[in-house]
């Protein structure tokens, strides 16, 4: 019986594009539930801080105080901290209120309009106490030469002549699973690598209009023909969505074998988009972190099941 690999043991990644927003790597040498782990840690168990209790003191605008809160909760906050910080319900510094230094942080917002002019709340108007957590949006104002006022941030209400919105806001650690407010990712994919085998003997059996309908029929542009050589090459194989539609054509032409396509069953492509709570490459860290955290949980409760097992054998 030959040996089989074992694709789980040693993973590797390789970065192939990175942003602050987005992030694209190859993961090798593992296999599908790995992969999956990871994505689905990435969007539901990566923790950030998100506006969680809002207390609306004078509110005389359109839009009801219900309506404002969603409004407020849904604005992503810098979170760089956020893997430190303590959950509230876990907080023994504040008596379980979930408002102290160590699993929260504190926003203020007054504003009113006081000419015809419609003035625009928007998330630049709200002020927190902890320069570390403020909306996306502001931070990235300050970041690129200077504040610009002309960036005022994402829109929470619109205010007429007379009318007011004062509030105060506390924003908690969570994860995504409880509420997508707490998800630091926008999206997270990733596709099986594909493998494309062109058939060069039969591909030498078809006219010019043949290998140009055969390329048509992708509807992504997955391949091309060479103008010197006038053959079929593959321009992009991560183009290809695995709708088949190549392989059909190749039958309906009589050429089956013509092209044929693998998916790479140890070998991911993943694509991460940040909503800008955490950096995509910080993303990506902290949900190995987290990963690794759920992988010690699991292998402590099996020791202490076998130590009790044991015990039980041992005694009897």
């Amino acid at each position: 019986m030959e040996d089989t690999v074992s694709y789980q043991r040693l993973p590797k990644v390789r970065i192939r594009e990175m942003r602050d927003d987005f992030m694209k790597f190859e993961l090798r040498e593992t296999d599908a539930s790995m992969a999956n782990a990871l994505r689905r840690v990435m969007i539901a168990e990566v923790p950030t801080v998100a506006i969680d209790l809002v207390e609306i003191s004078v509110n005389s605008s359109v839009l009801n105080d219900e309506f404002i809160a969603h409004r407020l909760g849904l604005i992503p906050l810098t979170s760089d901290n956020a893997m430190e910080m303590r959950f509230s319900r876990d907080c023994d510094s504040c008596d379980g209120d979930g408002q102290c230094e160590y699993c929260s942080v504190e926003f203020h917002l007054s504003a009113k309009c006081e000419s015809d002019q419609t003035l625009d709340v928007t998330s630049a108007d709200l002020h927190s106490v902890d320069h570390r957590v403020v909306p996306v949006d502001v931070q990235k104002a300050f970041d690129s030469d200077g504040y610009d006022p002309n960036q005022r941030g994402i829109l929470i209400v619109k205010l007429r002549r007379g009318q007011e919105l004062k509030l105060r806001a506390i924003a908690r650690k969570g994860i995504g699973k409880d509420h997508a407010k707490w998800s630091p990712a926008a999206t997270v994919t990733f596709m099986y690598e594909p493998q494309i085998h062109i058939n060069e003997e039969l591909m030498e059996t078809l006219t010019f209009e043949e290998k140009e309908s055969l390329v048509d029929s992708s509807p992504t542009k997955v391949f091309s023909i060479d103008p010197d050589t006038q053959q079929v090459v593959v321009m992009d194989a991560e183009a290809y969505t695995y709708d088949e539609e190549v392989i059909k054509k190749a039958e309906s032409m009589g050429k089956p074998g013509l092209v044929e396509i693998y998916a790479k069953e140890d070998s991911f492509i993943f694509t991460v988009e940040s909503t800008g709570a955490i950096k995509a490459p910080q993303l990506v860290i902290n949900a190995i972190k987290v990963l690794q955290q759920k992988l010690d949980a699991v292998r402590l409760q099996d020791d202490n099941n076998f130590n009790e097992l044991d015990a039980h054998l041992g005694g009897s």
